[in-house]
């Protein structure tokens, strides 16, 4: 009998909703690069989760949330790439890969 691959949840920092970690969007801070956009979900560094839904990138922009999350600033040009991700993937409706 084949053993069921077990999916890891993950938990957007702005609403608090777990989700599977290829339904989220991963802001990475790593030691030599900064913060980033993680798409692969597989760079090294402290992650922070978001859902793909503007309601959630509206709402880590007003409380500063993700500042808070990776204990650093985050610059505006980060939250513009941020967007774009965001809105391209409502725009598809589909997971991450």
């Amino acid at each position: 009998m084949k053993k069921k691959r077990k999916i890891p949840i993950r938990k957007c920092i702005a609403c608090g909703e777990g989700r599977p970690k290829k339904e989220l969007i991963r802001i990475v801070k790593t030691a030599e690069d900064g913060v980033k956009v993680d798409l692969t979900g597989k760079v090294n560094g402290r992650g922070a989760y978001i859902c793909p839904r503007i309601e959630c990138y509206e709402s880590i922009i007003k409380t500063k949330k993700l500042s808070r999350h990776l204990d650093t600033e985050v610059t505006n040009e980060l939250y513009e790439e941020l967007k774009k991700v965001v809105e391209g993937f409502e725009q598809e409706g589909n997971t991450l890969k």
